[in-house]
């Protein structure tokens, strides 16, 4: 029994332990939230541990992170607009200013690691980091990687992944496959199927829908169902629709007495998103890493339309990671109007599909992917 105290004690004294982490990056929920996660683990085992977050001034993470419970910074670094501007004459001042910052932050913190999840503001902070002997790690969400994490990659100590055949881009020695760490009260469906068909005031004996475009919304999507939404109506196919809050408005009025129907439920944001995912047979969805994330855990058929509109056309990658594995069906962007509402009645009807698809998906998921990150932390620590 000694060895058993001794070993309790020891863990006990880990917990104890004050350990300083700064984590940084932002620009996009696709990068806060898994950050915010990776946080929330450490925490949870390391109670006494101090966690600085570093953004970039005027991004969503100077909002969001706070809100979560944790101090951020945020640094003045912008990226170069693609379009020709003057403020890309102060983009070199800005990197200046914010590499200075960052090194006082490091030095006056002293940090234990130095944790990137991706954007400009982490650029800044774990280059410096790393040139300070601190070590670091990047958690990179996407099939394709950004262009901050491939620049970090020489540098950096771990980097945890999500997607398999990574180490085209960064060295192969130092890539551990982790997962995406998501929000787990946004998956944990189990048993709430009557509670959310009750929130949503439907019919839980008809199939149902769930569309996402994201938490600003996707105009690709709402044009898509706004054009065929009568289709669904008159196959009696109930609608979860989180169509953002800049299309709610229009959508209304070019809806009329359609928004209405007890077969529709319209809004421009869901906050609880565990019971959309317990009501929905399938769901449409962009192809964001975190949406994918989330979905292979809900494990429901889905349909993926992934946006032209980021760089790289990294959502179409990680798309096809799934529908190369059976594990999803894909509508590209510039098909979808005429092509997403017939794919989604095809697949509603299809059962057989419908169990295949949500059987191999369910194989791509990670539960514990920020407890993996959490161990590849402590490896760093020593």
């Amino acid at each position: 029994m000694q060895w058993k105290r001794r070993y309790l004690a020891k863990q006990m004294d880990k917990a104890m332990e004050t350990k300083k982490i700064i984590i940084s990056g932002g620009g996009t929920g696709g990068h806060i939230f898994p950050a915010i996660a990776i946080a929330d683990t450490i925490k949870r085992k390391y109670p006494n541990a101090e966690i600085l977050f570093v953004g970039a001034e005027g991004k969503m993470e100077m909002e969001k992170v706070p809100k979560a419970g944790y101090e951020i910074v945020g640094l003045p670094i912008r990226g170069i607009q693609r379009k020709l501007t003057l403020k890309n004459l102060a983009v070199p001042f800005k990197l200046i200013a914010s590499l200075l910052m960052a090194k006082r932050l490091v030095k006056q913190m002293k940090p234990d690691i130095a944790i990137g999840v991706g954007g400009y503001a982490s650029a800044a902070t774990l280059r410096v980091a790393s040139g300070q002997k601190v070590p670091t790690l990047i958690q990179e969400q996407n099939s394709y990687p950004g262009i901050t994490n491939k620049w970090l990659a020489k540098r950096a100590n771990a980097i945890c992944v999500a997607y398999e055949n990574l180490d085209r881009f960064f060295p192969k020695e130092k890539i551990v496959i982790t997962g995406n760490p998501v929000r787990n009260e946004m998956v944990q469906i189990e048993g709430k199927r009557e509670e959310a068909f009750s929130f949503f005031n439907l019919d839980p004996s008809k199939k149902t829908i769930l569309i996402i475009g994201g938490s600003l919304g996707a105009r690709t999507l709402n044009s898509s169902i706004k054009k065929d939404l009568q289709k669904l109506i008159d196959e009696d196919v109930q609608v979860i629709w989180q169509c953002g809050k800049m299309y709610l408005n229009s959508l209304k009025n070019d809806l009329g007495e359609l928004a209405n129907s007890n077969l529709v439920y319209l809004s421009d944001f869901i906050f609880k998103m565990d019971l959309a995912y317990a009501a929905a047979d399938l769901i449409i969805s962009r192809a964001g890493a975190i949406s994918v994330s989330e979905v292979c855990l809900v494990g429901k058929p889905v349909i993926l339309v992934p946006s032209p509109n980021v760089s790289e056309d990294h959502q179409t990658k990680n798309a096809m990671a799934l529908v190369s594995k059976n594990a999803a069906v894909l509508v590209k962007d510039v098909d979808a109007v005429e092509q997403l509402v017939d794919k989604v009645l095809m697949t509603l009807a299809d059962e057989a599909q419908c169990a295949q698809l949500s059987k191999e998906i369910k194989k791509l998921a990670i539960a514990d992917a920020a407890d993996r990150i959490l161990v590849e932390i402590e490896k760093l620590w020593g």
